[in-house]
């Protein structure tokens, strides 16, 4: 057994030794990766053998699902990152070296492990992403190998996130910072956050990468048991934590000042990082939800050694009947341009304040109404209870239906993030505001001129109204805007949708994702759960940096 385990984590040791540009390190490691799992398997066919005269019989049955403990785990742990890099590695020579390697002992007779599911998303059909894992698309490509040499693995969020490159590049710079860059956290303290802020959206995979990132940076494996073993200066931040991933217009500049004292206290610099990464975490968990992303290959849910059945066909999966030629698709677009066209050949109506307040509340009033029944069942099953205080508290609308809302609203103009938020996250956490302001910025901004197969087209009142109705959800009013155009150039079933990314994103169903936008490309899709992320996050920033600032002037 300790030669087996010994084995095992050199495996582990040599797949890390393909995170190289040199080719040649690259094969040699390949070879000796195959010459270590041909010894582990020789190893569990002896041990085996030693106990039953039938080996043949072992063969059969040595990697099968429900056989996963003891020698045989030992093999099918390598063989299951084999085929994570058979699928997802940027490098040809690595793909089909692995694939090659899991051929061999799949003729052998050895049930080696398959992908579940249809590629990195459970939405969005696999050939979506052909351009950028092909070579095609230069700069996504690029990113990839990035990626790759930084962590080991091209993960399914990231290959998402590269239907839009010129994001992806600002998004992993700035995530990379806040991991990895300057700042007064413990590198396995930024870790565990992330694992705190997305477990409140039930949301595993991320959860388990941060889980495996925690123990990479020498993070105690007892903390991973939950918030019962984690030091008591970390257990205080889950209160704050709960407010930020759902409520944040009630966090209070007591909140931070209770943290700022006693003998697990924070610093005010700390603070301010855990609720950069806690804003970004939370949001990042609707992206995962609203794309579909699939679990990660070597991950629970990612593979499995069953033979696959008629309904895994891979080339029939419900999300490739989906269609940008829908009936209707046309028609659709067209009235869209049309209401676009008439916006913006309109002057600026002349209106009272009062008057622009009744059409925020009308949008705020609507938004109750787009809550999802209390009783759907969340997508991802895991239980991450451990890593929570008061489970049940969720995102809660400001207003019953029919009354008015009793929390203030947050005036952009009062305190914003461009005049006030910048500057004041800047001085506490220097470097990170730029990095955020470009990725808002990016994510705002983001266009192709399109709208599904029509071109030339300025969608810049679009993403405006979409990026203010995110906000909208978050009580946050835009004096200077007009929100009759959210109900002009968004339908029930995009707001709704948004409304569940946003606020209950555990709660996401592929019919969600079909419903609205049936005849948009699914990089227009994604590109809304971009805004949402961006947004939702920049709420969120903005209602704790304002405490931050009324703890000094109030």
């Amino acid at each position: 057994m300790a030669v087996q385990e010994g084995s095992v984590a050199q495996a582990r040791m040599m797949l890390q030794r393909l995170s190289t540009r040199d080719s040649a390190c690259r094969l040699n490691t390949l070879e000796q990766l195959c010459s270590c799992i041909a010894s582990l398997h020789e190893d569990v066919l002896e041990q085996r053998s030693n106990s039953v005269e039938e080996s043949d019989a072992y063969i059969d049955g040595c990697l099968a699902t429900n056989c996963r403990d003891g020698v045989h785990e030992n093999l099918l742990q390598p063989l299951t990152s084999v085929l994570r890099l058979a699928v997802q590695c940027p490098f040809k020579d690595v793909q089909e070296k692995c694939s090659s390697l899991l051929s061999e002992y799949r003729e052998k007779g050895v049930k080696v492990p398959r992908q579940c599911g249809n590629g990195p998303s459970a939405f969005i059909p696999r050939s979506e992403f052909a351009a950028a894992q092909n070579g095609r698309d230069e700069k996504a490509k690029d990113l990839f190998i990035d990626v790759f040499l930084q962590s080991n693995r091209l993960d399914h969020l990231t290959t998402v996130m590269g239907l839009h490159p010129s994001y992806l590049e600002a998004f992993l710079r700035t995530q990379d910072f806040m991991l990895r860059g300057d700042g007064p956290l413990p590198f396995h303290y930024r870790h565990f956050i992330a694992i705190m802020a997305t477990a409140r959206h039930q949301c595993s995979y991320i959860v388990r990468l941060q889980e495996n990132e925690f123990l990479a940076q020498g993070g105690d494996p007892d903390w991973l048991r939950g918030l019962t073993f984690i030091p008591d200066k970390l257990r205080r931040l889950a209160e704050l934590i709960k407010l930020l991933v759902h409520q944040p217009w009630l966090i209070t500049k007591e909140h931070l000042d209770d943290l700022l004292k006693g003998p697990s206290s924070w610093a005010l610099s700390e603070l301010v990082q855990a609720i950069v990464l806690t804003t970004h975490f939370s949001s990042l968990a609707g992206m995962v939800f609203g794309c579909g992303v699939n679990p990660e290959i070597d991950m629970e849910g990612g593979h499995t050694c069953r033979p696959p059945s008629l309904g895994d066909d891979p080339s029939s999966p419900s999300n490739n009947n989906y269609s940008d030629e829908s009936e209707g698709a046309s028609s659709n677009i067209e009235a869209l341009m049309q209401k676009l066209r008439e916006l913006e050949e309109q002057s600026e109506p002349d209106e009272t304040q009062e008057e622009k307040l009744k059409k925020f509340e009308k949008v705020e009033k609507q938004n109750v109404e787009l809550s999802p029944p209390c009783d759907d069942p969340c997508q991802d099953t895991s239980d991450l209870s451990h890593y929570l205080i008061e489970p049940d508290f969720k995102y809660k609308d400001f207003a019953k239906r029919g009354e008015v809302s009793q929390i203030p609203t947050f005036k952009a103009q009062d305190y914003s993030w461009e005049d006030q938020g910048f500057s004041l996250l800047n001085r506490y956490y220097p470097d990170v505001a730029p990095m955020l302001d470009d990725k808002f910025r990016l994510a705002y901004s983001l266009t192709y001129n399109t709208m599904g197969k029509k071109e030339q087209v300025d969608t810049s009142l679009l993403r405006r109204a979409i990026w203010n109705y995110i906000h909208s959800l978050f009580g946050i009013r835009h004096d200077d805007y007009d929100y009759g155009e959210v109900n002009s150039l968004m339908d029930r079933a995009l707001k709704t949708y948004i409304k569940t990314v946003c606020c209950y994103p555990e709660k996401v169903t592929v019919s969600h994702y079909e419903s609205f936008w049936r005849d948009f490309k699914h990089s227009e899709k994604v590109h809304v759960n971009l805004m949402v992320l961006e947004a939702k996050m920049q709420a969120s920033l903005l209602y704790s940096l304002r405490a931050v600032m009324w703890l000094y002037t109030r």
